[in-house]
Order: C-alpha cells, then structure tokens, then sequence
C-alpha cells in the first residue's frame, strides 16, 4: 500500500518550486495530482484505462481510433503528470513503446513511489526540458511515432517556448505516416491564445482539428480544447465517433469552420511566444472536471 493510499503526500519541486500533492479524489474512484494548488491528472490505479478530466477523455477517445483496436503504438508524451496517459495507452494497447518527457525529475520519483505504474510497461522517462530533449530524440524516432501528446503546464499555465511554429517544427518529423499530435490548450473568454494555437498548428502541419465542450468554443468558459493535427488527412469518420463518445456536449472544429476560428489569428514565433492565460482560481478547484493540467 502506497502512502497515497493512506495520507496526503506531497514534495517540492526544485525547478517551479510548487508544492506537487497526491489526494485522494471526491468525485471518483483514484487519486488527483495537485501542482501548486492546480490539479494535473487523476489516476485509477485500479483500472488505468478510465480516465475522468474531460479532455483527457478525448485524447484518449483518438487514441483509440488510431489503427486497429489494442494493436500496440509508439508514443511520445511531453509533460508527464500523473502518466494518465501512458498508463492508458499501456491499458488498451499492450506492448505500446512510450518515451515520457518530464522537466520536474522530483515529479516523477514522487508519482513513481505513491503511483506506481505497471513495471511490465516498455515506457522510458526522459528527463529535462520538453522542447531541449524533443530536439534530441533518437533518429530512429523520426518518422516513426504514432502520437505526441503536447499537455505541458508549470502550475496552470503553458510555458511560452512549447507554444511557437519553431516548437512544433521539432515536434513534426517525429510523426509516421498514420501518427498524430495531441495539443491540451487552456484558454477563456475570446480564445485568442487557442486560435493563436489553431494558426501555429495549421503552419506546420496541412490537416488539424479541434474538440472541445460547446461553451468553451464559444468562449463562453475557461477550460480546455484539444487540437489533434497531422500530416496527411485526419478520417474525418472520426468525428461523429469522437463526438459521440463524450464527454457532453462536445463539438468539434474542422474544414471552413476551423479556418473561421483561427481567420484573425497570428501565427506564434518565438519572438512573439507568451504563456497560456491564467485561470482565476474558482476555475479549476480540487477534484471538479475539465482542470487543466498534465497527463
């Protein structure tokens, strides 16, 4: 039995300085992740493939449309959170090779005691800066990676190095002929940083989507939406499929409608790179669905 199981643990993270907890979680079965007051990922140990932030969900809902069902992929995760993620893909598709980029090396030893994850997962940790260390993957990676999940946050807010047209560039030769990038955005009222982020996707990959909660594409609420981009065309079958499986309401932006959302938007360089917005704090309290975060 983990200390997770029996308190709230926590640590300080040397690099943000946040205070990283692990709580046990009021609305469902598992354990939330808390970096500096913000929760990052919620885990069920006991079955890793139910996942419970909203757009968590609907990565993985793509994930599972990604070849055949339970056939084992390559995937690369900047940011490493709780490893909701990887512990899915290693769930529902056994033999999945896993590479975890992580900043925070404290994060990771403090999941890895009062989280464990399944020793039988191919899944390597790498440590450092998601950009630097994306910049030195293997070669043999290159053209060979069937998902990169993009969901990096320092507290409740995007870095502004992991949001430009040069990031994504280091990001897209990784990508095989079927593979996609999964983008967690956090954005609010206007979207300006999410539409920023549909017109950085759009220059550097031909194909992009976005799924969210209608009232978040709206602007209406604070919260998350998922852009999945890709070189050659996203079956766009998918979509009924990824809209019917939840969670609701859910939308999704493609085609003449995706143009329209980013139409006035600037492509982000590095020169003109700023950080997500940040939330007020009644927007992601302990435990509620929708927090932004880490997988």
């Amino acid at each position: 039995m983990s200390r997770a199981e029996q308190e709230h643990p926590s640590t300080t993270l040397k690099v943000s300085g946040y205070t990283a907890s692990i709580e046990p979680d009021r609305f469902a079965p598992g354990y939330q992740l808390v970096v500096d007051g913000t929760p990052q990922s919620h885990v069920n140990l006991d079955d890793p493939s139910e996942l419970f932030f909203e757009y968590i969900q609907r990565i993985g809902h793509v994930i599972d449309l990604l070849g055949d069902p339970g056939e084992p992929i390559t995937a690369v995760h900047l940011g490493a959170g709780a490893l909701t993620l990887p512990r899915y893909v290693e769930a529902t598709r056994p033999g999945s090779r896993q590479q975890v980029v992580e900043l925070e090396s404290e994060l990771i030893d403090f999941v890895r005691a009062e989280l464990p994850w399944d020793k039988r997962a191919q899944l390597r940790v790498r440590h450092g800066d998601a950009r630097e260390v994306l910049g030195k993957l293997p070669p043999g990676l290159h053209g060979a990676v069937d998902l990169v999940v993009v969901d990096i946050f320092s507290g409740a807010r995007t870095p502004a190095h992991v949001t430009s047209k040069e990031f994504y560039e280091l990001a897209s030769p990784l990508l095989s002929s079927r593979g996609i990038l999964a983008v967690n955005v956090a954005d609010g009222p206007g979207l300006a940083f999410a539409r920023a982020q549909a017109a950085t996707l759009s220059a550097v990959f031909p194909h992009v989507i976005g799924l969210a909660e209608t009232q978040v594409l709206k602007g209406r609420r604070f919260g998350n939406i998922v852009f999945v981009a890709a070189h050659t065309p996203i079956d766009l079958h998918w979509v009924p499929r990824l809209l019917a499986s939840g969670p609701h309401p859910a939308k999704a932006i493609e085609g003449a409608e995706f143009d329209q959302f980013m139409a006035a938007a600037s492509v982000v360089t590095d020169t003109t790179a700023i950080p997500s917005p940040l939330p007020g704090r009644t927007v992601f309290q302990i435990g509620r669905q929708g927090s932004s975060g880490s997988s």
